[in-house]
């Protein structure tokens, strides 16, 4: 059997891909399907929701197609001649995970396009995609990690994947990007941005994104495969697509490849002549996408070779469940940030900033003592995905958790004269780069003699009870010391202001919740025992309550408005030491370099 997939542009204006799908040997009665979700992002997503016009036909004769559930149709043929069928897919979603066209520029998973032959994911499956010949798009360039098979200068033509899941796992980019081109222990890697203009990315500094990503890439290297690894590099090329936007983050990583969202914003600027350089190399939207970049890259080894035992064949019609993801995610979420720091791309203490920030973004998660990261990583289809404003009150994450529970493994190792650096290769070479399970890492430390900290890592995994990082960390000359926080973090509450202070979350036991505020709530004003004031900030909340020495004993009022109805909610004051947050010091700096 030969499957073949044609992608074309039908029309930007109206963000329609159009797609022909012929079949050599097809069954008399062919199924085919179009998947609900993508690998590395758990939530059903229905990406059949955008399939439209689907038509069927063997040679001139038209074949009977019969609908049998969201994704899936029967097609009648005679068994014998060359089933061809074409569709279109609705393409406006911005994000990485599905589809996206207009005049711009255009991307797409093949698992938003491309239906799946049943009977035929494991044959070879061809894709081509053809070159828009309308004027607007003749700068425009066509950017994968599957090997070519036939294509012209700009990438436009056939390419190659070995069966469906390889397929499904390599994304394509089309515009007229810009490209940089470099090798790293010998294997070729491709950095293309769209969405700064056109392919001389005007005003960007992208040679030095581009060189600060090439450090990153030859620490992660080295860090699995050591300083001579050009012969057990998993992949033959890599592809890092990413797309600059006003406002937008996020990344998934596939098998060779990773696409990526950040905003414009955060891209280092090019100096003006006559001018000194910006300030670019260290700001925090920077660093955050050197940690995406870091986060994805890594995830070519943990996850999409290195992976849960439930993942060994990914079914793209149903929910795939691991209890594995605070391992995948979470541990790869402790070394985005740290292999900034080791490739001197971020000094000590912006790491150590980074990794605060994630201590005390598990201790503003009052679900952290109902949910274990293992239960969530279970949950993630229903819960991690649909983020509401009880979210963080029944749920913990298992990235960040995660993150913490590697951190103190890794320093609880290191007592022990090992680390989690030598657990990750280890694993990596026992399973040659496949499936584990949970048991399977107990068992590797086990047999590096650290039988305590298996025991305790599985304790962590399963249980809501609190971290010692505090503990673990004071032993590498870092104190974790409180300081007050925000005026919504003491109030307990998450808020966006703009136009006034909306409430988006009320944190479970805290000040705003024993006031009677809820997630959506308008705060309005506050009356502070004589007058009633209008307050559009929270800076203008602070600024009442400072007018009054017995703020803490006297409840100030908060009128919020809430479904069209004024609600008053009498409110306690917060100290400054209600719901303190971190702030990592170094306290013995040889004892740091131990760790770092």
């Amino acid at each position: 059997m030969r499957i073949d997939h044609n992608i074309r542009v039908d029309s930007a204006e109206a963000h329609l891909f159009g797609v022909h799908l012929r079949i050599s040997s097809p069954k008399k009665q062919q199924r085919l399907r179009l998947p609900v979700w993508i690998a590395g992002s758990y939530l059903v997503r229905e990406f059949s929701q955008h399939l439209q016009a689907l038509t069927a036909k063997q040679g001139r004769t038209p074949c009977q197609i019969t609908q049998c559930s969201k994704n899936e149709w029967l097609v009648e043929s005679d068994g014998k001649r060359p089933l061809e069928l074409n569709y279109q897919i609705y393409a406006f979603d911005a994000s990485v995970r599905t589809a996206f066209l207009d005049n711009t520029r255009g991307f797409f998973n093949p698992t938003s396009l491309c239906l799946q032959v049943v009977g035929g994911e494991d044959e070879i499956q061809t894709i081509s995609v053809e070159r828009p010949t309308a004027p607007a798009f003749n700068a425009w360039r066509l950017s994968t990690a599957l090997p070519a098979r036939q294509i012209d200068a700009r990438g436009f033509g056939r390419y190659t994947a070995r069966n469906y899941g390889e397929l499904a796992d390599s994304p394509f980019t089309l515009g007229d990007f810009y490209v940089s081109r470099f090798k790293v222990s010998g294997v070729p890697h491709e950095l293309v941005v769209t969405g700064i203009g056109n392919h001389t990315a005007p005003g960007f500094d992208v040679k030095k994104l581009v060189a600060d990503t090439r450090r990153i890439c030859e620490t992660e290297i080295t860090f699995w495969h050591g300083k001579q690894p050009q012969r057990q590099l998993p992949f033959d090329r890599y592809v890092f697509m990413l797309h600059a936007t006003e406002n937008g983050y996020g990344g998934l990583e596939h098998i060779a490849s990773t696409a990526l969202i950040c905003q414009r914003a955060d891209l280092p600027l090019t100096a003006v002549a006559g001018e000194a350089a910006p300030p670019h190399a260290q700001g925090a939207g920077y660093n955050q996408l050197l940690g995406l970049i870091s986060h994805e890259y890594f995830h070519t080894w943990n996850v999409k070779r290195l992976r849960p035992s439930e993942f060994a064949s990914i079914d793209f019609n149903q929910e795939n469940y691991t209890e594995l993801l605070w391992f995948f995610e979470g541990f790869t979420s402790y070394y985005d940030d740290l292999f900034l720091q080791r490739a001197k791309l971020i000094d000590t203490p912006t790491y150590l900033t980074l990794l605060a920030k994630s201590i005390n973004h598990v201790a503003a998660t009052p679900g952290r003592h109902l949910q274990s990261v293992a239960q969530s990583s279970y949950d993630a289809w229903v819960k991690y995905y649909r983020i509401g404003e009880n979210t963080p009150n029944a749920t913990v994450s298992y990235y960040t958790k995660g993150a913490l529970i590697a951190l103190c493994t890794d320093l609880m190792l290191r007592q022990q004269g090992g680390d989690l650096d030598t657990l990750m290769r280890g694993l990596w070479v026992k399973s040659k780069g496949g499936t584990i399970s949970e048991a399977d890492i107990y068992a590797l430390l086990n047999q590096q003699g650290h039988a305590n900290v298996a025991t305790q890592l599985a304790h962590w995994v399963h249980s809501t009870e609190d971290l010692p990082v505090h503990a673990l960390l004071s032993h590498y000359g870092v104190a974790v010391a409180a300081k007050s926080g925000t005026l919504a973090q003491r109030l307990g509450m998450r808020v966006v202001e703009r136009d006034g202070i909306r409430i988006t979350h009320v944190a479970r036991g805290g000040a705003g919740e024993q006031a009677g505020m809820a997630a959506g709530d308008e705060w309005v004003t506050l009356f502070d025992g004589t007058d009633q004031w209008r307050v559009k900030s929270l800076s203008d909340v602070e600024n009442i309550a400072r007018r009054h020495a017995d703020v803490a004993q006297h409840p100030l009022v908060a009128g919020v408005a809430r479904d069209g109805r004024m609600l008053s909610c009498p409110l306690i004051w917060p100290s400054t030491h209600a719901n303190q947050i971190a702030e990592l010091v170094v306290k013995d700096p040889s004892k740091l370099t131990a760790w770092l």
